[in-house]
């Protein structure tokens, strides 16, 4: 069957400053990567008439970024009297009118051969359609050392569709990676997440309280080269050579009441509006940090505005709702409809506050609308990973390296629709894929997402394992889907990523060559232990069965010496070492931080998966918890019961049943609802909830860490209709 849905008239309208933008191609990425090639290996980059900054930005860019893969140099000309053979013009078109239009940060890029010669137009409405043209030749090259070749019928004309497409790249502990690196790395990463992504934002947080401070042997200082201050200027140095925006975020942390803390923050604010070269916008959330009334808060913002606008003009002051109870969110709306405050330019909608379909009805319309998606978590957050298994939970934790591009690309284009864009919040590294997913369905909501990954993993790997590579980041995605230990995907997933490592010794000091390595042995590597250590739990509970008549302290021994079978031997000691040498190297390299121990992490939550490699993936730290009270009972009766309770936990006996709710592993019964394509907003497909104890380490029964307030139902079917059943139910709070 086939079913065929059509829009014959526009159900929603965007926001009136969106302002959708076409986008055309001449053949879809299959297509483009299966034409002839041409060899362009002996190119001229040509700058036509004066080189403006834009045009010299663009050609440097790509010179330099050729040079890094194929180790050619291309030589950087104006536009001769006579033109090489082969050659990359370059030009500015802009918006001026006539058949060589393009709307802001269009480009249009195009190859042309006719015998021995080749050109390749490159033609930018501005700076930032120049690079984003440069960054989708690119990632249609098919490159390697010494060698340089494009598809033969290139033609692309393209805009974007949203005029805000940003990370957020804070300059602060909190995060995993940023805080490690120098000048030279930011601005790498800028510049591969606009060739890439097709980002135009860029959003830092200045850390004030520290910006005086020198680094030194302060932890929470531990990584940083650079002082936060001197940072926050370069990084807006960075943005302006790019030609993107940079904005700052800057949490009000402090009781407003207290006017000495106030005016210092004011102050401190306005000095890095003073020092920065540019800045575009200012976002203030109104929560998480922050607990002011918007009574407090909007005077503030206010005050803020005219200390932005003295240093940049242009510069507009943007504000969330997070964590408003309804009160404060009624105040804020109802004041923003008073009064009509012009120094305000936008609302950003964030986790813990009103929704959109609320700040769309009651927004007044002369503020523009920002998304602000978290990418970079995997639980206890905006966007959970749907129905995570909880040994993946256990180990990988809310941190993990997390390519999620089918379930961000339907997120994106569930929640963006209706906004002038978005600025995504990252921690790290981690989430480098994810970016990717939003830049691109920023720029072409229609985009496919398998495209998207082909053209990121032949800019970054070339093209000989882009399809492939591709491939297997969208497998990496589905090793997350359902029960761990019956997804046999995952080891089909590291042997795919084996078997293109093997082929592609080059790659292997690249970081998001690791990046997904790790990922591919971290999943099987958990997934064996799983396995290996369910069933020592199943071997232990037979053997309690055992207790009336071999007695209670010595099946317990037995027991315990069962569970301890999953300390033998070190599990999978050549997974163990791969994962290790993998998170060592992305800490040399990129200042990556997935141990608190080894690469000072700020802390266990903060991406340090390399500390939960050995963490009991079973009830084993529970199980010898109760055996310790077990053995102080007084009566031998007192103790059979309770291991009869412990043997009879998950298995009430022939003909019974068992669910542990939150557990997509143990719970056959429970209804899951709709996919994440279908409901990416997780609106009505109930999910579990992971609880944080201990900084991990829980000795609690697993089944107490994870929770669904409530799931659709539980279905028990075929039950025998002569037979009398008990429903027990435990569970806390709402339940």
């Amino acid at each position: 069957m086939n079913v065929r849905l059509f829009q014959r008239s526009p159900m929603w309208k965007p926001y009136p400053l969106l302002g959708l933008a076409a986008m055309t191609f001449s053949a879809s990425e299959q297509a483009v990567a299966s034409q002839p090639l041409l060899d362009i290996s002996d190119a001229t980059v040509v700058v036509a008439g004066e080189q403006s900054d834009a045009e010299k930005i663009a050609a440097t860019v790509l010179a330099e970024e050729v040079a890094r893969r194929t180790g050619i140099t291309w030589p950087v000309v104006s536009e001769p009297s006579a033109s090489p053979e082969k050659m990359i013009r370059l030009a500015l078109v802009g918006d001026g009118g006539g058949a060589e239009a393009l709307a802001p940060e269009s480009f249009r890029l195009s190859v042309a051969a006719d015998g021995g010669s080749v050109v390749v137009d490159i033609a930018g409405a501005d700076r930032r359609g120049l690079l984003y043209g440069v960054g989708s030749l690119l990632s249609r090259m098919h490159w390697s050392p010494g060698s340089v070749r494009v598809p033969t019928a290139l033609n692309v004309t393209a805009s974007p569709a949203y005029p805000l497409r940003g990370i957020q790249l804070r300059y602060e502990p909190l995060n995993n990676t940023y805080d490690a690196w120098d000048e030279a790395q930011y601005d790498r990463y800028i510049r591969e997440l606009v060739l890439s992504a097709s980002i135009n934002a860029v959003e830092n947080m200045p850390w004030f309280e520290f910006n005086k401070r020198a680094p030194g042997p302060d932890p929470e200082m531990w990584h940083m080269k650079v002082p936060p201050a001197e940072m926050n200027v370069a990084m807006s140095r960075m943005c302006e050579r790019y030609g993107i925006d940079y904005w700052i975020y800057s949490a009000v942390k402090f009781d407003l009441n207290d006017s000495t803390q106030r005016t210092a923050a004011l102050d401190e604010n306005e000095a890095a509006f003073r020092d920065c070269p540019v800045v575009s916008n200012v976002f203030v959330p109104g929560g998480d940090p922050g607990h002011n009334h918007p009574r407090l808060l909007m005077p503030y913002l206010e005050e803020l505005a005219e200390r932005l606008t003295w240093h940049h003009p242009d510069a507009g002051i943007w504000v969330s709702f997070q964590k408003f109870n309804r009160e404060k969110a009624d105040y804020a709306f109802e004041y923003l409809r008073e009064h009509e405050p012009t120094w305000l330019r936008g609302a950003v909608i964030a986790p813990w506050g009103p929704t959109m379909q609320e700040f769309r009805e009651r927004l007044p319309e002369q503020y523009l609308l920002r998304y602000f998606p978290d990418m970079t978590h995997n639980v206890r957050c905006q966007h959970p990973v749907p129905w995570w298994d909880p040994a993946l939970h256990l180990t990988l934790g809310r941190e993990a390296p997390n390519p999620r591009p089918v379930e961000f690309a339907a997120i994106h284009n569930r929640f963006t629709r209706h906004t002038e864009g978005f600025i995504a919040y990252s921690e790290g590294l981690n989430d480098n894929i994810n970016a990717v997913i939003w830049g691109g369905r920023g720029w072409d909501p229609g985009a496919d997402v398998r495209d998207i990954l082909v053209a990121y993993s032949r800019l970054f790997f070339g093209a000989d394992v882009a399809e492939r590579a591709a491939d297997g980041i969208l497998a990496l995605e589905q090793n997350w889907r359902g029960p761990l230990a019956l997804n046999g995907g995952v080891e089909a997933t590291l042997a795919l990523w084996r078997r293109l490592d093997e082929e592609s010794p080059h790659l292997r000091d690249d970081w998001r060559w690791q990046l997904c390595l790790l990922r591919a042995k971290y999943d099987a590597f958990v997934r064996r232990r799983v396995i290996r250590e369910e069933r020592l739990e199943a071997q232990a509970m037979l053997l309690l069965a055992e207790a009336p008549t071999r007695g209670a302290d010595v099946v317990m021994d037995d027991a315990r010496a069962i569970l301890e079978q999953a300390d033998e031997g070190r599990s999978e000691p050549e997974l163990r070492s791969a994962i290790e040498s993998l998170c060592d190297d992305l800490w040399e390299t990129m200042g990556m931080q997935t141990s608190v121990e080894r690469h000072h992490a700020l802390g266990p939550e903060r991406g340090a998966i390399l500390d939960f490699l050995d963490l009991p993936l079973n009830n084993r730290w529970w199980l010898e918890d109760e055996f310790q009270e077990i053995r102080a009972m007084n009566s031998a009766e007192e103790k059979l019961a309770r291991l009869d309770v412990l043997r009879t936990w998950e298995d009430p006996g022939p003909g019974s049943f068992y669910d542990d709710v939150g557990n997509v592993a143990k719970s056959p019964h429970v209804l899951r609802g709709e996919s994440p394509v279908t409901d990416p907003a997780l609106e009505r497909t109930p999910n579990p909830f992971f609880m944080w104890w201990e900084d991990g380490r829980s000795r609690a029964r697993h089944s107490w860490l994870s929770d669904v307030h409530w799931p659709l139902g539980i279905a028990y079917r075929n039950l025998d209709t002569d037979a009398k059943y008990v429903l027990r139910m435990t569970g806390r709070g709402e339940i």
